[in-house]
């Protein structure tokens, strides 16, 4: 029997259903009861399917930090080694999924991808580093929290632009921007700013940019020109394949990298959760409220602003969390991106939410 027929059945029998009187309570109070606690239930099992990537890596990082050497080193081989086969195997899936469209279409929407191209490399690298200055971070850590800043954004953002109803394709196409552009901008972000805290080495972080996004993306969109016909005959089979393994992959890499750092989370947990709560809403506010800004003069309007907003909020904390394990060599590093990993999905989500409600209004 077909799902939606299920439900339709089960509501029918619910409100058909004869509640015997109990303890005095009338048999129609009770059943609007049951009625109500089917609909809250109901409700709840939405909420959960919903946040089901959410729930996966708040699990993940509480069995790294509960577990911390279960998650180390597994039959001789370090975890935080495997970090970055795991972040190339999901930039792969991402470059199986790109068109020539995706690119073309920054000449049709100049600002908007101008906008949060601006804010990502420019405002959020400046704000992790000014967080990490005020919260008296130093060393591998404050290097993090930049890093955190100066990434691409990240795949989730496409996902969360969808839920909040904003421009998923303009989404992919900033995506895409910063994705490309990060190579060069990231590396030069992190040694004006990053370099104050640990020695960046410029030429190592773009090589191992590009070795971990940039090939990956160029291989997976490789794939999916000589396999055209096999990739959109079974398109729906393989956008859930792609999306499990991206899950896998930033569980894995938050598993990795927390098992390792779980001491300094455990002394500097709180601060590094203020930190990654900040920058993000930073992120979101200086995205929604610059695009409306520009948007008087362009013809940028609310869909824009959320689509940006969500761009530049939603770091790609997988591509932070392999540089700080393959260029700085530390897991310390990574903390602050795992940490702003759970919580931007959180966020992420919350907002969409909202913003579903909301087809054309304000914030």
């Amino acid at each position: 029997m077909h799902k939606s027929s299920v439900n339709r059945n089960t509501s029918c029998a619910l409100r058909n259903f004869k509640a015997p009187r109990a303890f005095g309570i009338p048999s129609c109070a009770v059943q609007k009861c049951v009625v109500q606690c089917h609909a809250h239930l109901r409700a709840i099992l939405h909420i959960l399917k919903r946040q089901g990537f959410g729930l996966a890596i708040l699990a993940s990082a509480a069995l790294a930090f509960a577990f911390p050497g279960a998650f180390t080193e597994w039959c001789g081989v370090k975890l935080m080694s495997c970090v970055v086969p795991a972040i190339q195997l999901i930039m792969f899936g991402m470059g199986t999924t790109l068109s020539p469209g995706d690119f073309l279409r920054v000449a049709q929407r100049p600002w908007a991808v101008a906008t949060g191209v601006v804010l990502q490399f420019l405002v959020m690298p400046a704000v992790g580093f000014f967080i990490a200055k005020c919260l008296g971070f130093s060393g591998e850590l404050a290097a993090g929290c930049v890093l955190v800043g100066s990434v691409a954004g990240g795949t989730a953002s496409n996902v969360v632009a969808y839920l909040a109803k904003a421009d998923v394709a303009l989404s992919v196409t900033m995506t895409c921007c910063s994705t490309l552009l990060s190579p060069l901008v990231t590396p030069l972000a992190m040694k004006l700013l990053a370099g104050r805290f640990v020695e960046i080495d410029i030429a190592k972080m773009m090589w191992e940019i590009v070795k971990v996004v940039v090939l990956p993306i160029v291989a997976g969109g490789g794939a999916h020109w000589l396999l055209k016909r096999q990739f959109d005959a079974h398109k729906a089979l393989l956008d859930h394949i792609l999306s499990l393994l991206s899950m896998a992959g930033i569980c894995f890499t938050i598993l990795a990298l927390t098992a390792p750092s779980r001491d300094t989370f455990a002394s500097a947990g709180v601060l590094i959760i203020v930190a990654a709560v900040t920058h993000n809403t930073i992120g979101y506010a200086s995205g929604y409220w610059l695009t409306r800004l520009v948007g008087r003069f362009t013809r940028m309007g609310e869909v824009e602003a959320r689509t940006v907003a969500i761009e530049v909020g939603m770091q790609n904390s997988g591509m932070a969390g392999a540089l700080a394990a393959g260029v700085l060599g530390s897991a310390v590093a990574a903390l602050p991106a795992n940490v702003f990993s759970i919580w931007m999905n959180f966020s992420g989500s919350v907002l969409a939410s909202v913003w579903s409600k909301k087809t054309d209004g304000g914030p």
